[in-house]
């Protein structure tokens, strides 16, 4: 198998654009201190001209092969991506420590921010949003699949994402009239932030033994018809925590169907899918084995196929995909991977001064898209996402607001 790299000279290697998970840690709640919009930008550094430069150079790559992007004409695909659920809200707020471990007085915890909502400022588009934000800001056309409410929330998402030219379909078609007021709102998801800058996470779906939005029994009309006319198809396991397993599958058989691809990054979620319901791990393996290409930390792979080693990891799980194309994994400082049936590729990360890590994931996967999409050689590709991750940690998180 062929190794293809990005000489690390031109491109020094350094901070991590795509960081592993943060844990979270078993303190006492304590009183919370919202974060100051001028804090967060007065921290903002430039952005290092090797950054700028991969930047444009994919870009320009892209435009000098003259390319029709991938399934450009095919079937009536007026979308380059569409994402599937995870519009969520994000309460920014800086606190003197992150949320206690143990589930009831994680609870308590969230529903004592919950009781006093901060002002606007303090909000973001969340989840998926970004990667669309991402997506859209490389030229890349852009819709979201999913659920807001009707509250003031779900109008602030609905705003931000028509102000990026992005398009949202909803899915109110089986909604379900026993369900309760709070099954409808828009999820909340509660971004911490401590001294040391790591970061906390906690939403409603943490506290449930049923996804957000059980109402959603079926995959509705209007998302399959949007999933028809999209190039890619994402999915994270974040997916797992709004709908039912059966409903992610059947997103994921549709685009088959469709001749639309599926990128899937199971994220943090992944490993307890692997040992959740029946249901979950099916889904899960329906996700890793049917998908075009796979998005994992080295944790992440490590924890799907017990491999340390990140690059045979990505090709057992490429081995065990039918449709499997590419497998790329995100290495933190150490850059990024793609393995291919033929080729394994690599690119070093970028020497940043880092703000706000998040994001960075997001911004690496609509990088990897535009690639996919644009046909490059998988190096540049895995330059343009190690670029791009490093230019959002050199902002002030992720986002319509980030710089």
């Amino acid at each position: 198998m062929a190794l293809q790299t990005l000489n690390p000279h031109r491109h020094p290697a350094a901070a991590s654009p795509t960081p592993a998970p943060v844990p979270r840690r078993g303190h006492a709640p304590q009183p919370i201190l919202h974060l100051s919009p001028r804090r967060r930008l007065a921290g903002c550094a430039a952005r290092p001209r090797a950054v700028a430069a991969a930047v444009s150079g994919a870009v320009n790559e892209a435009r000098r092969r003259g390319r029709p992007p991938h399934g450009a004409g095919e079937g009536g695909k007026e979308a380059d991506l569409a994402t599937l659920g995870n519009l969520c809200v994000d309460v920014v707020l800086s606190v003197p420590q992150l949320p206690p471990a143990p589930w009831e007085e994680r609870k308590a915890y969230m529903e004592r921010l919950a009781a006093s909502p901060p002002d606007q400022k303090f909000w973001e588009a969340g989840g998926n949003c970004n990667l669309a934000f991402a997506a859209a800001r490389l030229g890349l056309r852009c819709s979201t699949l999913g659920h807001v409410g009707e509250e003031m929330y779900g109008k602030f998402v609905l705003d931000v994402l028509q102000a990026e030219g992005i398009s949202v379909v909803g899915m109110l078609e089986n909604t379900d009239a026993t369900a309760c007021r709070q099954a409808y709102e828009t999820l909340l998801c509660w971004v911490l932030v401590d001294p040391f800058q790591k970061h906390g996470f906690c939403s409603r779906a943490d506290f449930s033994e049923e996804p957000a939005f059980s109402w959603i029994c079926k995959l509705p009309a209007d998302i399959r018809t949007a999933i028809n006319h999209s190039k890619i198809l994402f999915c994270n396991g974040y997916a797992f925590d709004e709908f039912f397993p059966d409903v992610i599958a059947s997103s994921i058989n549709c685009a088959i169907d469709a001749g639309t691809a599926v990128f899937f990054d199971p994220g943090p979620r992944g490993k307890s899918l692997l040992n959740g319901t029946l249901d979950e791990q099916r889904a899960l393996e329906h996700a890793l084995r049917l998908s075009d290409v796979l998005l994992l930390t080295s944790d992440e792979a490590e924890s799907l196929t017990n491999v340390k080693n990140p690059i045979e990891a990505g090709q057992e799980l490429l081995k065990r995909g039918i449709r499997t194309k590419q497998v790329v994994i995100k290495m933190g400082s150490k850059g990024s991977i793609m393995i291919t049936k033929n080729v394994v590729s690599c690119a070093p990360s970028f020497k940043i001064n880092v703000v706000d890590t998040v994001g960075c994931g997001d911004s690496f996967t609509a990088a990897i898209a535009f690639g996919f999409l644009h046909d490059l050689p998988a190096v540049n590709t895995l330059t343009l996402a190690n670029a791009v991750g490093a230019a959002t940690a050199t902002g002030c998180g992720a986002g319509h607001s980030s710089v």
